[in-house]
């Protein structure tokens, strides 16, 4: 039976740090939280518009400023959090959240609520490599399979509990507080992870951030998501989407050149290329992308083809997190005795076969067992992406990987949001019901042809 790429060959610590379960609880809180702001605002965006006068477009952005910031600048905090110390940059990025997420609920006007949320990115950028490189580094072997179950079963259930809350919340004290909710539990997270996490030497004292290459990179990342995200109103054969996804071609093309003479590189490229990381990397994307292509259809289904309102369509979504985390939890114990790739090609059977039902059959009841089930395989998929991309780096190039892994994941969202908003734009505008179909039949066709690639692609384990 093959074994699962872990981290057994990576150089083990001296003794496990006696807190790492309770570290590992902090971070995956502070996790939660930026997970949870990629889709918590979803559905009380008709509410922000009618509060602060702003368009469609500018609406928009309230959901894509946060996610191109967050996943442009993934990188550049992955590789901080080598050079500086993690401990250092998941502080700084709770202080950061906290001030932006204030910023944000207490917005009287669209331009100061797009501020708060790019601010909220960069704050996630520096936090979430910076988090999940600790626990990396804290746990090994065995014990660090289950951590990372237990990592990717608060962040894949996040985004499915992000639109229940934003429910809660909106139908409640205000979309707001959609935003105030962070800010004490920023400051609280703040307060436990500075006593909790021990000290850290910076690996790279002397080493400088890459600016430019952040910039090449970043500018390179809002190209492509810009363009992904137009798409869907536009078509894909606009020149402007065309022209935007040439400009992030050569701006990447750039970007490897700038790695490849700086002094002191964003990045080593070779390790995108090592099959491990690759393999990951690929994973983590469909997982994501097809995560939110139930949220997106779902929650267009729910309220605008059978009218229901933002606390009952959030509610409805609360099997879709309960499957994910225990989707993901599941795997986390069993990943050991399976191995990477079974599991994974199994993940994405299981959400294939959850995306045909609501493909196949009309209703509520058939969209939220379809979807449970789908969700159910991607979170296990969450878990194998972490492991195989993460399971033979060294200590020092965790930060790093960790933000390859986590600027995959925000690719994947954007992506799937523009394939599935192409596919049903019919739907979505409330002239059919027949895009719904198409979008889930392209989640079920996508995740089967992504098992496939899992089959072929995932290294086998090295004894």
């Amino acid at each position: 039976m093959a074994e699962p790429v872990t981290a057994t060959e990576t150089s083990t610590p001296a003794s496990p740090h006696p807190q790492r379960w309770r570290i590992l609880g902090l971070v995956g809180i502070a996790q939660l939280m930026l997970i949870l702001d990629v889709t918590v605002v979803a559905i009380a965006l008709p509410h922000m518009g009618a509060d602060l006068g702003m368009e469609r477009e500018a609406l928009t952005w309230v959901v894509s400023g946060y996610t191109l910031t967050f996943g442009g600048l993934l990188l550049l905090g992955g590789r901080a959090a080598d050079l500086f110390g993690a401990r250092r940059l998941v502080l700084a990025g709770l202080l950061l959240f906290s001030a932006a997420s204030l910023t944000a609920g207490l917005a009287t006007s669209g331009p100061m609520l797009l501020g708060g949320r790019i601010g909220q990115g960069l704050a996630a950028a520096i936090l979430s490599p910076a988090a999940l490189s600790l626990v990396v580094t804290i746990f090994d072997g065995d014990e660090r399979n289950k951590a990372l179950g237990i990592w990717s079963a608060l962040g894949g259930g996040g985004a499915a509990l992000g639109v229940l809350l934003g429910g809660l919340l909106t139908a409640g004290p205000g979309w707001p507080w959609v935003f105030f909710v962070n800010v004490p539990v920023g400051i609280i997270l703040l307060l436990a992870l500075r006593m909790q996490l021990p000290p850290q030497a910076p690996t790279g004292a002397t080493a400088r951030l890459d600016v430019p290459g952040a910039v090449l990179v970043t500018a390179a990342t809002g190209s492509l998501i810009y363009a992904l995200i137009r798409a869907g109103d536009i078509g894909w054969g606009n020149p402007t989407i065309l022209l935007l996804l040439v400009a992030a071609v050569l701006l990447y093309a750039a970007f490897v050149v700038r790695q490849r003479r700086a002094a002191s590189p964003l990045m080593d490229v070779r390790l995108l290329l090592r099959r491990p990381v690759a393999t990951g990397a690929l994973l983590i994307l469909v997982a994501t992308a097809l995560m939110i292509t139930v949220f997106f259809l779902g929650t267009f289904y729910l309220q605008n083809h059978q009218g229901y309102g933002a606390l009952r369509t959030g509610l409805l979504f609360l099997p879709v997190a309960i499957t994910t985390m225990l989707g993901a939890n599941a795997a986390g114990r069993v990943i050991g005795r399976i191995g990477a790739r079974t599991l994974g090609v199994l993940g994405l059977l299981v959400s294939a076969a959850g995306m045909a039902v609501p493909a196949a059959v009309d209703g509520t009841a058939a969209l939220v067992v379809g979807v449970s089930v789908a969700a159910a395989g991607t979170g296990v998929l969450f878990v194998v992406a972490s492991a195989v991309a993460l399971g033979q780096v060294a200590p020092q190039e965790a930060g790093l990987a960790s933000g390859i892994v986590s600027t995959f994941h925000e690719f994947g969202a954007s992506l799937g949001a523009a394939v599935v908003s192409s596919m049903a734009a019919a739907s979505i505008a409330g002239t059919s019901t027949a895009g719904f179909s198409r979008g889930f039949t392209t989640g079920a066709v996508i995740a089967a042809a992504a098992a496939v690639l899992a089959f072929f692609l995932t290294p086998r384990p090295t004894h």
